[in-house]
């Protein structure tokens, strides 16, 4: 058990040895350490297997003394698992298949040669780039919130000490008055990350000035955006930055007992909570006399069964006690009555994640990041048409260009761009005209978007907008709690119209009525879920107009993604007159002769199967 600063320093210092591969510090005598990406990404692609074989193979050829095996967290190339990077070499291995392991163990381990068959190729221009400092997917990137994943076992309280764990908490402790603490966060300009980028030290300060005999801390861990897995991934990498982050949220604003609502669809960052919440309670580190100082804090786990709507605070502190998870109007708001009617500060899992790394580099560091009022970094969960998918962490000011071409590496297919949404099914789908606008709070919200928990999907040519559109209304319809007419009704309304647009029925008319609609249900609903929930309509509408008026007047998709408009037409001078189309065709509706070029489709007899388009060897069936 830690019980003094002497305790946690003689652990970081014997951990720091035992991981100085990875952080850079010179190693007594040469072993490797092996990586393997233990995320939910890399876990669904098999990586536990492989895994599995590679500390097998160790052990099979006598290699134990020379290299371990262990798992880590997510290294942000999500798309590309299972990831394996062998330090100190730093060889970053994707897509590794079982098949792989022997290579790695004989060629690698054994002969110091890197496998380069499995190392990552650039999307540009399939460059190969061998180790995690020259792969430009990390070239723009400023991890703070991530700093640890993919780097340290999570599993493993001593591998967190040995990067500094749990000093800040000592710090704040021993250095710190309630007041200094929140003065800090405050001077970092650090901002909500679930959203609403509300200052973080405000909310803490209001907790602080409640008067009451018991407060509370609430991770908001109920990540429920679809496409959005930034959370969920620094709680699977690095659990023990949030435990520690909590308890000195605790410390500042008076509470003993914090609590984190995570869904239950998490179950590896479940897992992981549970073990680093023992290991802190083993250590010393929650509990009673803290670190040898009187603090006392603990750290429970409540599990989300799903809702979108306990995403908003006042739902999830109904849904923590066991309670229907609905939102109520505010104020109070919960800095005054939240859990069980006393006061309790609610952040989510990424703004407590800055707060260690505030605590012990201070708020100025963290202030001379990002821009004028957006400070610090954020994590955005890219994906969509985009070449690398997965997990990036960008300093504030980054513009949307350099995130899709230069991180992202740009759209698949040489197709061209067309829209990236951020925030998620609050957001707003910004067009290219706006790419070289800068990610922080107010020019997002300038352009019709929000900054939101971190979503951020990309659409190429190939997207519908209006079907995207009805995509998230429909999200955001289904999940409706249901407890305020504008949002349960509203929505609905909203979707039944867009359903019309995609089926060929609308009417110009409709378009106005969606614009109403969507100003109505902002302006009368009683939580962000319904506020939000027309911006991807009125956003599209804004800026993607002639989709709508296609839908409605031609009644043709031009993206060719809703079935009930698609249309198809053979290209004549790229048609080979091979006949395979009409071939595939079920229903007659080709005409033509081989060797006779062009083939013609039959708008009377086609059903729109798309049969034709995908056996077309040349690409001559257009569909639109």
């Amino acid at each position: 058990m830690i019980t003094d600063i002497q305790a946690l320093k003689e652990i970081r210092e014997s951990a720091k040895k035992k991981i100085s591969a990875r952080i850079g510090m010179e190693q007594d005598e040469k072993r490797y350490d092996v990586l393997v990406c233990a995320g939910t990404g890399c876990v669904a692609s098999e990586g536990e297997k492989v895994r599995e074989k590679l500390a097998q193979a160790i052990k099979d050829g006598g290699l134990e003394h020379k290299a371990r095996i262990l798992r880590t967290g997510c290294f942000g190339f999500c798309k590309l698992g299972p990831l394996v990077v062998v330090y100190p070499d730093k060889t970053f291995y994707c897509q590794v298949g079982e098949q792989d392991v022997d290579k790695i163990v004989t060629q690698h381990l054994q002969n110091g040669q890197a496998v380069q068959e499995i190392l990552y190729r650039s999307p540009v221009d399939q460059e190969v780039q061998e180790t995690v400092d020259s792969i430009t997917f990390f070239d723009h990137q400023k991890r703070i919130a991530l700093q640890n994943c993919g780097v340290i076992d999570p599993e493993n309280i001593e591998e967190y000490i040995a990067v500094n764990g749990y000093f800040a908490l000592y710090k704040v402790l021993t250095e710190y008055t309630q007041e200094q603490v929140i003065d800090s966060i405050s001077g970092s300009g650090l901002r909500g990350r679930g959203g609403a980028g509300f200052p973080t030290g405000k909310k803490w300060r209001f907790t602080y000035e409640s008067l009451s005999d018991a407060k509370y801390i609430v991770c908001n861990a109920d990540e429920g955006d679809p496409g959005a897995f930034m959370d969920r991934s620094i709680l699977e990498g690095d659990p023990h930055t949030v435990i520690e982050a909590m308890a000195i949220a605790g410390y500042a604003v008076g509470s003993k007992q914090g609590y984190i609502y995570v869904r239950a669809e998490y179950p590896i960052a479940v897992d992981r909570l549970e073990v680093a919440i023992e290991d802190a309670r083993k250590q010393g580190l929650l509990g009673e006399n803290i670190l040898g100082t009187g603090f006392e804090f603990n750290v429970e786990l409540r599990l989300g069964a799903g809702a979108f709507v306990c995403g908003e605070e006042t739902a999830l502190l109904s849904s923590t006690v066991g309670k229907r998870g609905e939102p109520r109007p505010r104020p109070p708001f919960p800095a005054v009555s939240g859990l069980y009617e006393k006061p309790t500060l609610v952040n989510n899992v990424e703004t407590f994640a800055n707060v260690p790394k505030i605590i012990l580099n201070g708020a100025k560091w963290y202030a001379s990041l990002g821009t004028e009022k957006s400070k610090g970094t954020k994590v955005f969960a890219l994906a969509g048409q985009i070449n690398n998918t997965g997990l990036i962490e960008v300093p504030m000011g980054t513009t949307l260009r350099t995130i899709i071409y230069e991180i992202g590496g740009g759209i698949p297919g040489d197709k061209k761009f067309k829209a990236v949404q951020t925030g998620g099914p609050s957001g707003g789908c910004i067009p290219e005209q706006y790419l070289d606008t800068a990610i922080d709070y107010e020019s997002l919200n300038r352009i019709g978007s929000m900054m939101g928990s971190g979503g951020m999907i990309v659409m190429d040519e190939s997207n519908c907008m209006v079907d995207i559109a009805k995509f998230y209304v429909e999200f955001s319809q289904d999940e409706s709690c249901g407890k305020c007419t504008p949002c349960r009704i509203g929505t609905r309304r909203m979707l039944e119209i867009l359903r019309r647009v995609t089926d060929g029925e609308g009417e110009m008319e409709d378009l106005d009525e969606l614009v109403a609609l969507g100003d109505d249900i902002k302006e009368g609903s009683l939580c962000g879920l319904g506020q939000t929930a027309p911006n991807p309509v009125i956003s599209t509408l804004k800026y993607f107009r002639n989709e709508y008026i296609a839908h409605v007047k031609d009644k043709r998709c031009p993206a060719g993604a809703c079935e009930k408009l698609r249309r198809y037409r053979v290209i004549p001078e790229k048609c080979i007159a091979c006949g395979l189309c009409a071939k595939a065709c079920g229903v007659e509706a080709v005409a033509g002769e081989r060797k006779k070029p062009p083939y013609k489709i039959l708008d009377e007899k086609c059903i729109n199967c798309g049969a034709c388009f995908e056996k077309c060897p040349v690409g001559a069936v257009e569909r639109g």
